[in-house]
């Protein structure tokens, strides 16, 4: 029998613009990092998400780490870091030597619970341990608890860092995510909303530090006629051809963002009716998601199968899904750092699934995912 087409849990979504900047890149030898590409995909991230600097980097990782350096996390510091998500989010910190303490989710956004954050920096700083920055994530596009997190950042006067990785897009009681803290990370990997294959941003409205971000992101080359450095630097700088796909990529972002919203309505239309799925969900109108991947949680005692068994039944069908995060505190790598806990996330990992969330999906390929899920009903 014929392999059905794979269908991707997120994969790339070219415009048709991208060639253009790409090609004027080869026209003008612009093959290397920086140029014309990059400065210009820094304007639109400029202008998309009204802040005041941009720094296109590697990865969202190099973005993280470079916020890290910049607020002066060293060997023996703490960061308080949400537990709920990617590794990326947290290797940085180990990379400086620091010391990572993972903080629980909350039910409503699955992100960072404020009451075990401030509870966790209480009993940090009780033990002479004042933590050196605050990296909340905004999961699967959804935007976390900001105001409480930044009432709670500012009462303690500990800098924040928003790893909107998977929230290009997404907003805060009007407020795009990633410009409430001292320093917000993006993601252009090949999974993401918009993608440059591999690449990422540091966003700040401070200035200096984003100069700063540029400096040692290009090896903290001095300013001289020779090679000199007074600073260890990073290979962390976007090439101006990358760029130019990212160029290409934010002209059809709005676009993107629609029909992830669409594809997310479409499941809930049809799966929200049966007893034992859940969805997450935007809790108020002050929460806007991009919805990067649409993720359900399944209770076994009423749906008679449980994540497993439908992910299984999906990769028969050669439909890609995946178990939510495994949150970071249970991962063999981390078990040893300090952790606030309250069981949501473990829990979440244990029956959530992230259904196939591209914004090039058909409806026929939602069709054929929702005809599965259904058929596993019992009832």
């Amino acid at each position: 029998m014929k392999k059905k087409e794979k269908i991707w849990l997120s994969s790339p979504h070219m415009g048709g613009k991208e060639l253009v900047y790409i090609n004027e890149a080869f026209d003008s030898n612009w093959i290397a990092p920086l140029g014309p590409n990059v400065n210009g995909f820094e304007d639109d991230l400029k202008k998309y998400l009204n802040v005041g600097h941009v720094a296109a980097l590697t990865s969202g990782t190099s973005a993280i780490h470079l916020a890290l350096i910049l607020l002066g996390v060293e060997q023996g510091d703490e960061v308080m870091v949400s537990t709920f998500t990617f590794s990326a989010t947290v290797n940085p910190i180990v990379y400086q030597k620091a010391t990572p303490i993972f903080i629980d989710s909350e039910k409503d956004t699955w992100n960072m619970d404020p009451e075990l954050l401030e509870n966790a920096i209480k009993a940090r700083i009780n033990k002479g341990r004042k933590p050196k920055a605050i990296i909340v994530v905004h999961l699967y596009g959804m935007p976390a608890k900001m105001d409480e997190i930044m009432t709670i950042a500012n009462k303690y006067e500990i800098p924040v860092i928003e790893d909107a990785a998977e929230a290009l897009g997404s907003s805060f009681k009007g407020q795009k995510l990633g410009t409430f803290g001292k320093f917000g990370i993006l993601s252009f990997n090949g999974n993401k909303i918009i993608t440059t294959s591999g690449g990422g941003a540091l966003i700040s409205n401070d200035k200096e530090a984003i100069a700063d971000a540029r400096f040692l992101a290009t090896q903290a080359r001095d300013d001289a006629p020779h090679y000199q450095h007074s600073e260890i630097g990073y290979n962390y700088r976007m090439s101006n051809i990358i760029a130019g796909i990212g160029r290409g990529q934010m002209q059809v972002l709005p676009k993107r963002i629609q029909r992830r919203r669409e594809i997310n309505k479409i499941y809930r239309n049809l799966l929200l009716e049966k007893k034992g799925i859940t969805f997450l969900s935007e809790p108020n109108s002050d929460y806007y998601s991009n919805f990067w991947i649409t993720t359900i949680i399944i209770d076994k005692e009423q749906t008679g199968f449980d994540r497993e068994y439908l992910r299984n039944e999906l990769d028969k069908d050669n439909i890609e899904s995946r178990p939510l995060w495994k949150p970071m505190h249970l991962q063999p790598v981390f078990k040893r750092y300090p952790k606030y806990i309250n069981e949501i996330s473990e829990n979440l990992f244990k029956k959530g699934l992230c259904l196939p969330s591209g914004s090039n999906l058909k409806n026929i390929d939602l069709e054929r995912i929702i005809k599965i899920t259904l058929n596993l009903f019992k009832f």
